[in-house]
């Protein structure tokens, strides 16, 4: 475990969507260097976690904080988030015909400022000089830039052009929900080195997952269990690996009982 500064600090966290309580009390710590998976059966509400952090408006936040870097997040709007150092990879990337892969980060790069595009001082040559350097790092084609965002794409691309995006944007805190989603084995190993690639020690990562195969070449530091809106464990990468050999039964029945 890091014994860097906390980065994220979630704190008694409670949800709720049309009125119905989705997270129940969750609280846990993420710190530099720290890599930390989120585990569950479906609809225990690990992608509500992950939407709630970035400040998505149909989850109402009921109870608890979110702190990023010692501030409240209660209130800010999604681009202000991103802006204090939040990224959120979604599960299912959307397609944007027309618009190419380049152009959008670029925006993308350009609206994570303090102020906006006015506060931009990196030329277009720059920006595309850095673009490239990144894309080598994480063993991608230059051409991929001119290509339309995730039109046409596989699932192994999109998820893999999310890491650049992430990469170029320099995030305190990512938090990726699902990047093995539809990937098959060769392309969860890609995806896993790119994320790799694009976090350090000064960063942390929260991954969201069903199944511990990435988590094989994320090795994390912490690995959660939530069920029905519960953190009802936590531990290091074995507790996946108990996941993966006798299934969430005996965490459903522990969530049941409490």
């Amino acid at each position: 475990m890091s014994s860097g500064p906390i980065l994220l600090s979630i704190q008694d966290l409670r949800v709720s969507i049309e009125g119905r309580e989705v997270i129940k009390g969750v609280s846990l710590d993420v710190r530099a260097g720290e890599r930390h998976a989120i585990m569950g059966p479906n609809g225990s509400g690990k992608s509500t976690l992950a939407l709630t952090l970035m400040g998505h408006p149909a989850y109402k936040v009921t109870g608890g904080r979110m702190l990023l870097n010692g501030a409240d997040l209660a209130g800010l709007p999604v681009d202000e988030r991103a802006r204090r150092g939040l990224f959120l990879g979604f599960q299912v990337p959307v397609a944007v015909p027309g618009v190419s892969v380049a152009s959008f980060i670029r925006s993308a790069v350009k609206a994570r400022l303090p102020g906006g595009a006015g506060d931009d001082h990196e030329g277009l040559r720059d920006f595309r000089k850095r673009l490239t350097a990144r894309m080598k790092e994480l063993g991608m084609d230059p051409s991929f830039t001119t290509r339309y965002l995730n039109d046409g794409f596989s699932g192994g691309e999109a998820k893999r052009l999310e890491i650049l995006q992430m990469a170029m944007l320099s995030p305190s805190i990512s938090v990726l929900d699902e990047p093995d989603s539809g990937l098959d084995i060769d392309a969860v190993k890609i995806v896993a080195k790119n994320i790799m690639s694009a976090t350090g020690p000064e960063t942390g990562l929260v991954v969201v997952t069903h199944y511990q195969r990435i988590l094989e070449y994320l090795s994390p530091d912490r690995v959660h269990v939530l069920v029905k809106g519960n953190l009802v464990r936590s531990g290091g990468q074995e507790l996946a690996h108990q996941l993966e050999s006798s299934g969430y039964d005996s965490f459903i029945r522990e969530a049941s009982n409490g």
